[in-house]
């Protein structure tokens, strides 16, 4: 298939674009590279150098004639989005809805997004389904709870077949070690540790020591990047091939703590990583798990690198040196 792949120079974005030119797909990257990187754009794929923010730009980028479209781009600090709600609303959901007429006007009718597990809020039980109660507790979930209910309408309204993905906590790199270019200002816990041991932060501050959990921290589901490359590839072979629209979770289905997290990375780099315990952060829930069987019963997907030693051991390889 020949696809546009919109912010596919960013951390998820290029692991995807690499995944789909394995598969022996046709890929352009589309990227304002604000965050995304020219380290990560590859030789075999073309390259547009554009903003989502402009109508006209899209429209020409998308008259190239594509079978398909993955939205990668998109502001994703979740704190940031509760000071900053206006960026948010015009980047994710006025940019997403250029995409979208865009798509319309150029006849594109397959459309991957990549939604977030934040559309759910506090968990009412886990592990969280795709059955969970959609109540977001942060603007960054509301936006992507809006984008997939925009898309509903324009599948119903113009035929559109997409894919709707709920990631959890996207971790780790390239396991053939291909992309190397690191996250700009990462604000998640993995690259965070991962500056702290390599000298670039002091210290990782740990929100809460005082949850109900077994060592009082956090424990969220951390998801392998190569695992959600694998999936984005799955999905669009469903809605292309079946002409559906799909809606499901990806994630471990295994939780670890943030003081887990930091003892296997203690062990895999060797390193002391030091640690300040500050008070919660408001609205984080002691503990998010993914209920992933969906994803196998309808894309044959399941977890396979996301272990919290491959997580961390691939993530170590970028922020070694």
């Amino acid at each position: 298939m020949k696809i546009l792949a919109i912010g596919g120079a960013g951390y998820i974005g290029s692991h995807v674009t690499r995944e789909l030119l394995d598969r022996g797909h046709k890929v352009t990257v589309f990227d304002n590279l604000s965050s995304g990187l020219r380290e990560n754009l590859f030789h075999e794929a073309a390259f547009v150098h554009g903003d989502i923010m402009d109508y006209t730009q899209l429209v020409r980028a998308m008259k190239e004639g594509y079978d398909a479209l993955i939205l990668l781009a998109a502001c994703k600090a979740a704190g940031e989005s509760m000071i900053n709600p206006e960026k948010y609303s015009l980047r994710n959901i006025n940019g997403t809805v250029n995409i979208l007429n865009a798509a319309c006007e150029t006849g594109i009718k397959n459309f991957v997004f990549s939604s977030s597990a934040a559309v759910y809020g506090e968990p009412e039980y886990l592990p969280i389904d795709e059955k969970h109660p959609t109540k977001p507790e942060n603007y960054y979930g509301f936006t992507k709870r809006e984008i997939e209910l925009f898309l509903e309408w324009y599948g119903k309204l113009k035929g559109i077949h997409f894919a709707s993905l709920r990631y959890f906590n996207a971790a780790g790199y390239d396991v053939k070690g291909r992309i190397k270019g690191k996250e700009l200002n990462p604000a998640n816990l993995i690259p965070i540790i991962m500056e702290a041991a390599a000298g670039i932060r002091k210290e990782v501050q740990v929100f809460g020591k005082d949850y109900p959990t077994p060592d009082g921290t956090c424990i969220r589901d951390y998801i392998h990047v190569s695992d959600l490359a694998i999936a984005h590839a799955a999905a669009l072979d469903y809605i292309s091939g079946k002409g559906k629209s799909l809606i499901v979770n990806l994630g471990s289905e295994t939780g670890s703590s943030v003081l887990e997290v930091i003892e296997c990375a203690r062990k895999v780099t060797g390193k002391p990583i030091p640690v300040k315990i500050t008070e919660r952060r408001p609205g984080d829930p002691a503990k998010l798990t993914a209920g992933a069987a969906y994803a196998l019963e309808t894309l044959g997907w399941k977890a396979q690198y996301s272990s919290l030693e491959t997580l961390i051991g691939t993530s170590w390889e970028i922020y070694k040196n």
